[in-house]
């Protein structure tokens, strides 16, 4: 029938009810959320209606089913590793279309990476420093693979020096994007040569707390890139 809508099934309308619930906070991570046969009862649904809700939540990390006297579905701590993955679809699905250019790509990059660094040079620890000089890697014989996931890791490891989980959770999906054809064919010969030093510079800055220093590596950084990948 014309103007009619369709309605979405009812494990769905249940699902989204619940993650309002959830995403608003007014249920809290370990929360225990109602019993299966009280959100039966409560919604009006079958079990099975209810046990589809509660596996779509689960498989967008926003609960956790365990079995047992105790068990029951609990709402999840948040986790920036997991939540990033659903960033990463939609974010995936922009940059491969004539939406999102490499462009807009480095002007994200560029007002994240800039405060993280900032950030991580004030609350690093030694852990952090670690992570990060153990995501060098050598241009004269690591191949472009090796780099790549290397740049990745690293700036990931800055995003999570910087303190503040909403730079992991933001960044996550952007390390994730990869290079196109026609930019890997177009790499300055030094490329990966200036990569490196580019990254020791952020280390040695962060090493010493150094938080302008770690700013100012971190834009000149995306400058390079910027002007790299033109």
């Amino acid at each position: 029938m014309t103007g009619s809508t369709v309605r979405p099934p009812a494990y769905q309308q249940l699902a989204d009810e619940l993650r309002a619930e959830i995403t608003s906070g007014r249920l809290q991570p370990g929360e225990r959320l109602p019993p299966e046969p009280e959100l039966c009862v409560k919604i009006g649904v079958s079990r099975s209606t209810v046990r589809e809700a509660l596996r779509l939540l689960a498989s967008q990390h926003l609960i956790v089913t365990t079995r047992g006297v105790t068990g029951g579905s609990f709402v999840a701590h948040p986790d920036a590793e997991q939540l990033a993955d659903g960033l990463s679809t939609g974010f995936a699905l922009l940059t491969h279309s004539a939406a999102v250019g490499l462009a807009d790509l480095l002007e994200l990059r560029r007002a994240l990476e800039v405060p993280a660094a900032g950030l991580a040079a004030i609350r690093r620890d030694e852990g952090h420093l670690t992570e990060l000089r153990s995501a060098l890697f050598d241009p004269t014989i690591d191949d472009f693979t090796t780099m790549l996931a290397a740049h990745a890791i690293f700036h990931k490891a800055i995003a999570k020096a910087s303190g503040n989980p909403l730079f992991e959770l933001v960044g996550r999906p952007i390390y994730q994007a990869s290079y196109g054809e026609d930019v890997i064919g177009t790499l300055p010969d030094d490329y990966w040569f200036r990569i490196d030093v580019d990254h020791r510079a952020i280390i040695d800055c962060l090493t010493v707390r150094d938080a302008d220093g770690a700013t100012r590596a971190a834009a000149a950084h995306l400058d390079y890139i910027a002007q790299a990948v033109r």
